[in-house]
């Protein structure tokens, strides 16, 4: 592959953060903190911000962002931003392409971390995998036939709001399981369970059972070569992956059990590299 400069910028609820991404590697990381609170402006301020200080590496062919929230893919208008009030309807990639001149691609969070596994993590020759974030909530973005496929609203893969023990699967599968069904914090869970604490580790049984009914509704609905799992709660998976492969096993169809591959992301900064990743999409 030519050497391609993107570059890619992840907004959060309290920063943005952006990289010249080129082959998958990471220049030095620009980062600000935003005020979530402030105007659509202020916050589209700190963006540029970023993106100024990253076009002084000279060669960028296209900029990609990454945003928690829903997203009309192909105009770039961004929809109730989590966490940012004001955000409730931003033509992101018209003001970006404007701005710049170059262009601009804009999705959601988990279809950029979909898209940053695949082209640059454990996903790389796949034709169809789901990448699956279990942070504070559950999401996931879907690659089907080397594509991402964000849906006609950009809400495929939003397993997370699948009804599941009298309440939402995401609260269950990922790591609103601790910190509100648990009430617990899910940082020193995690760290008991290094230690052997045995309630520590009964809770994260208890957790991959959750986790590999997730998974069975994800291979019920796409039926993928590849999941590949990301986000905070990943990070416990040697505590819980026994109990998950038990739930997995109880799929209705042995076959497709013994062919899926389950991997842990290993993709470092993959919110960044993940929204330039959306360039290499637009060109499959």
């Amino acid at each position: 592959m030519a050497e391609i400069k993107i570059i890619g910028i992840d907004l959060g609820a309290t920063n943005v953060r952006g990289a010249v991404v080129e082959n998958g590697r990471v220049s030095v990381i620009q980062a600000l903190q935003i005020n979530s609170e402030g105007t659509v402006e202020e916050v589209l301020i700190s963006i540029y911000e970023v993106i100024d200080r990253l076009l002084t590496y000279g060669g960028v062919m296209a900029i990609g962002i990454g945003v928690p929230s829903i997203v009309d893919v192909d105009e770039g208008i961004v929809y109730n931003v989590l966490n940012i009030p004001s955000w409730k309807e931003v033509h992101l990639k018209k003001t970006l392409q404007e701005r710049y001149d170059l262009p601009v691609y804009v999705n959601n969070d988990a279809n950029c971390f979909a898209v940053g596994e695949y082209y640059y993590g454990k996903g790389k020759g796949c034709s169809s995998m789901i990448g699956l974030t279990m942070g504070t909530g559950l999401g996931a973005g879907a690659i089907i036939n080397r594509h991402l496929y964000a849906g006609a609203n950009c809400g495929a893969g939003e397993f997370g709001f699948i009804p599941y023990e009298h309440n939402l699967l995401e609260y269950h599968a990922s790591g609103s399981f601790f910190t509100i069904t648990k009430g617990v914090n899910g940082q020193q869970a995690f760290e008991d369970a290094q230690k052997g604490d045995s309630a520590a580790l009964k809770l994260y049984q208890e957790f991959g059972k959750h986790v590999g009914y997730a998974i069975k509704m994800v291979m019920y609905t796409y039926d993928p070569q590849l999941i590949v799992l990301g986000g905070s709660a990943r990070h416990g998976f040697e505590f819980f992956k026994a109990t998950m492969w038990e739930e997995i096993n109880t799929f209705a169809f042995p076959g497709s059990v013994q062919k899926i591959r389950i991997e842990v992301s290993e993709l470092q900064n993959s919110g960044i590299v993940g929204a330039a990743a959306l360039y290499l999409d637009s060109l499959a």
